[in-house]
This record gives C-alpha cells, sequence and structure tokens, in this order.
C-alpha cells in the first residue's frame, strides 16, 4: 500500500473538480481528518484522510523556508 506524505502548505491536485471549476487544493490542517481549502473559491473542508488519500492526483510540495 503505497501511503502519500502531506504536509501541511502543500498543494494536492484532486481527481475530480470542484464545484467552482478548480481541482486544487491547499492543506491547512493534517492528522486522522485534513483540513482543505480551494485555492478557486477559498472554501474550507475536511475530509477523512483514507476518503482524501484516495482522491488525490498529484502533489505539489510547498516550498520550505531554509533557517540560514
Amino acid at each position: 500500500m503505497n501511503i502519500p506524505k502531506i504536509l501541511v502548505g502543500d498543494r494536492l491536485e484532486l481527481k475530480k473538480q470542484h464545484p467552482c471549476g478548480t481541482s486544487v487544493f491547499e492543506v491547512l490542517r493534517i492528522g486522522s481528518d485534513i483540513r482543505i481549502v480551494c485555492t478557486g473559491c477559498g472554501r474550507d473542508m475536511v475530509l477523512p484522510r483514507e476518503k482524501l488519500e484516495k482522491a488525490i492526483k498529484k502533489i505539489h510540495r510547498a516550498e520550505v523556508e531554509n533557517g540560514n
């Protein structure tokens, strides 16, 4: 079983579009439930991790800030 590593700040491209027309969501919180926000209209939702992992098409990693 391949479990994707999801981090706060990542942008997830999902298989299905949101009603506003975009399919890209940003991760706000992770845990057993994952909170995501639509990048098109700003609607936020909380989905069970298992359901969200099945809906992911591609993960766009967030830029990591350097402490230097």
